[in-house]
């Protein structure tokens, strides 16, 4: 069982960054690939970043390619999120999950993971 708790978030104005940590318990937390979603009010939740276990693979989605990169340190359980460049359509409860079947690669179908925290709001203000 991993228990995940993401922080980080809050309110920043349009072009500017924020970055989200996502702590992980046990002790097995390199085995485990880690992916980025968020969600919108009355919107679907979305694929954001990915990261391998080892974290040598990372994927974005379209929308953030270019000023979102995901990031982990293994020696403390963490997995970050670093937000550049914030658009207020960047404004949803962002949510860190983790998949303990796949390690090696990343990760981008929500269903494909087992654990999830409980998200942090961020907000992008124009």
């Amino acid at each position: 069982q991993v228990q995940l708790v993401e922080s980080g978030g809050g309110l920043v104005q349009a072009g500017g960054s924020l970055r989200l940590s996502c702590a992980a318990s046990g002790r097995t937390f390199s085995s485990y690939a880690m992916g980025w979603f968020r969600q919108a009010p009355g919107k679907e939740r979305e694929f954001v970043a990915a990261i391998s276990g080892g974290g040598r693979s990372t994927f974005y989605a379209d929308s953030v390619k270019g000023r979102f990169t995901i990031s982990r340190d293994n020696t403390k359980n963490t997995v970050y999120l670093q937000m550049n460049s914030l658009k207020p359509e960047d404004t949803a409860i962002y949510s860190c999950a983790a998949d303990r079947r796949y390690s090696s690669v990343v990760v981008t179908t929500a269903n494909d993971y087992d654990y999830w925290g409980q998200g942090t709001q961020v907000t992008v203000s124009s």
